[in-house]
This record gives structure tokens, C-alpha cells and sequence, in this order.
């Protein structure tokens, strides 16, 4: 689905108070359902360090990149980390060790992209998927994991947590604050916040301004800026020069891949919006190719699009890829300190 406008706004017409009134019931119950679950609920501990990353709200906020850079990261320093999905869209329940002959139709295209950076386990009981890290023989190492990376789990209270980390939004923050589905909050705000180590801040640029509301909400809470930056060139034409580009994606927030091509120097002839997750069919790529060839653009997606393309029409579609970059990595390196020192040690 894609997020509905007024999610964005707390005041005026535009915030749409009767209908934020009149589905304010069903986000209580939502609010009081989650918070039922966590409270009663006994995680399962697995004797390892858990670094949970994961949102207040619905839709997407940044997770996947924060997610593999941890788990690259650490993989780099000699320590065995493994990620864990619950491979949303995907039809496999689990747990089963991503590889190289799943597509996303089978675990969803988060765990094909985060599997490129390092071993991922998906489950869809979160408590199952650790169990099976723990123990992991085949394809991974006899003695199983030392570290689990949970992509996606704020409000999943299966699995013991070590570290707890929030990514926010700097353009969104929580939208009206609301929970689900009369606002874009999991949660209430407070609930949400009370179980957060630390804010990774997902920012549109690193000259970015956060807004003092926002900046107020998160204290005292540790914050990290960082910003999404594309790790590929923008496709060029044959002669070398800037090619038009004609933008699609199905992924939280579209328009924010869209305004990042611009800001690359994109000359953007349309974005096109799916929903997340979307599932492009054969007749959608066939439209898209048409309509980049009507303006003479090359078509253009993200990395996440671009494994739920039919193998057949990938090759006519350019990908640009994003990486996060930290800026602040000192303070994201204490506060990840105690679990590489309790690991290597």
C-alpha cells in the first residue's frame, strides 16, 4: 500500500480529522494489541548477542541498507554475524538458510539483497529462524553464529534483544504520531522509544536540517546521523553523455528515490509509484519499456525493484544502487563496542 497523505500532517484539513477520528478505534486496539504481545510474551534468549534493526512506523524508513552495513561490518572484523528476516512476501515459512537459487517469490526481496553481504536466516517465527542461526551447519560454520542481526523486529518480542536500534526518517519522522491505520506508527511513540538504544537518523542528504520537533522527540536518546548515498554511476548514453531517465519503484516511500536521482543530476522525464513490495508482472514492464521509449529515457530502479523484475526484462532496466553512510561512526562504534569486545573476547 502506499501511505496516504494525510499520515504526514497533525493540523488542518490536510491531517484529515474525521477520517483520522474515525479510524483512531482501530488503532487503539492495534496499539493495545502490540503492547499485549511484547508484555507477555517470553523471548527466546540464544546466548548471543541480538542487535535488533528496526521501525516505528510502517513502510520503509532505511533498515535494509543500516542492516547490511552491520552485517558487512562485522563480517569484516572476523565475526561470524548472521542476519535474520522474516521474509516478508516471500512464500517459505522457514527457518531455511538463504542462497543463491532463492528468488523473492520464495523469501521476499529484502533477504535476496541482504544475502549478498552475508548469511541470512528466514523465519517466519522470528524464535525459529535464532534457534536455526545458533545451530546453523549447513552452508554456514559448524559453531553457528556469534552475532544475529534481526532486520525488521522492534515490535517482534520472540527473541531476546541486545541492542535495540531505531531507524527514523529525518524528512518523515512519525508523521502525525498516530498508530496504525489512522497515522503511520506500529505503536505509540512512547512505547516505541522506550525500548530504543540508540536512533540511527536516516537523513535525504548529509547538509540536511532536522527539525528541532524532531530533534526534541529523540532526546535523550543517542542519535547517528547518516544518509542514504548511491554507491553507481547514473547511466549514461551510448555517446557518453547524461541520458534521460524514466524512474519506477515499489518500495515504502518511492518519491524519496525519485528526488534522489535529481539531486544525483538525473534528468528525471517521470516517476512512476508502485506499491511496496510490489510484484511486477509481465505487462508492467512491457508498459514501463514503451513509455521510457516514448520519451527516449532509460528506464531506471532500485536494487530492491530490480530482483522483482522478470529475469527476462532485466536487462533492459538500469539499477541504482544506495549504500548508508555514517556520519557519525564514532559514536555508532561505542555503542556496537560491548558486543564486538564480548564476541572477540
Amino acid at each position: 500500500m502506499q501511505a496516504p497523505d494525510f499520515w504526514n500532517h497533525k493540523y488542518g484539513r490536510e491531517a484529515a480529522p474525521f477520517i483520522r477520528t474515525v479510524l483512531s478505534p482501530i488503532g487503539w486496539v492495534y496499539g493495545k494489541a502490540t503492547a499485549r504481545r511484547i508484555a507477555t510474551t517470553e523471548p527466546y534468549d540464544p546466548k548471543i548477542p541480538v542487535i535488533c534493526v528496526g521501525n516505528a512506523s510502517v513502510g520503509g524508513v532505511g533498515k535494509t541498507p543500516v542492516t547490511a552495513y552491520l552485517l558487512e561490518s562485522l563480517t569484516r572484523m572476523g565475526i561470524k554475524a548472521v542476519g535474520l528476516s522474516r521474509g516478508y512476501g516471500g512464500r517459505e515459512k522457514g527457518p531455511l538458510l538463504v542462497n543463491t537459487k532463492h528468488t523473492y517469490k520464495d523469501v521476499g526481496d529484502e533477504p535476496i539483497l541482504l544475502a549478498r553481504k552475508g548469511p541470512i536466516w528466514v523465519s517466519a517465527g522470528r524464535d525459529d529462524g535464532a534457534r536455526a542461526a545458533v545451530g546453523a551447519l549447513s552452508g554456514f560454520n559448524k559453531t553457528g553464529a556469534e552475532v544475529i542481526i534481526m532486520d525488521d523486529g522492534h515490535q517482534n518480542p520472540l527473541v531476546k534483544k541486545t541492542l535495540s536500534l531505531l531507524v527514523v526518517d529525518a524528512e518523515t519522522g512519525f508523521g502525525n504520531e498516530h498508530v496504525f491505520p489512522s497515522g503511520p506508527l506500529r505503536e505509540p511513540l512512547k512505547a516505541a522509544l522506550s525500548r530504543t538504544d540508540a536512533v540511527i537518523l536516516i537523513k535525504p542528504t548529509a547538509q540536511y536540517a532536522v527539525s528541532p520537533e524532531l530533534t526534541a522527540q529523540l532526546k535523550p536518546l543517542p542519535v547517528i546521523p547518516a544518509h542514504l548515498a548511491p554507491s553507481g554511476q547514473l547511466p549514461q548514453n551510448k555517446d557518453g553523455k547524461k541520458a534521460k531517465l524514466y524512474a519506477f519503484a515499489g518500495i515504502g516511500r518511492p518519491n524519496k528515490f525519485f528526488d534522489a536521482l535529481i539531486r544525483a543530476g538525473a534528468e528525471l522525464v517521470e516517476g512512476q509509484p508502485f506499491s511496496n513490495h510490489y510484484a511486477y508482472k509481465d505487462t508492467d514492464i512491457k508498459n514501463l519499456i514503451d513509455l521510457a521509449r516514448e520519451d527516449e529515457a532509460i528506464l531506471i530502479t532500485t536494487e530492491k525493484d530490480y530482483v522483482r523484475i522478470p529475469k527476462s526484462f532485466q536487462k533492459h532496466i538500469a539499477v541504482w544502487p544506495v549504500s548508508v553512510e555514517f556520519e557519525d561512526e564514532l559514536t555508532l562504534r561505542r555503542i556496537l563496542h560491548p558486543i564486538i569486545a564480548a564476541v572477540q573476547n
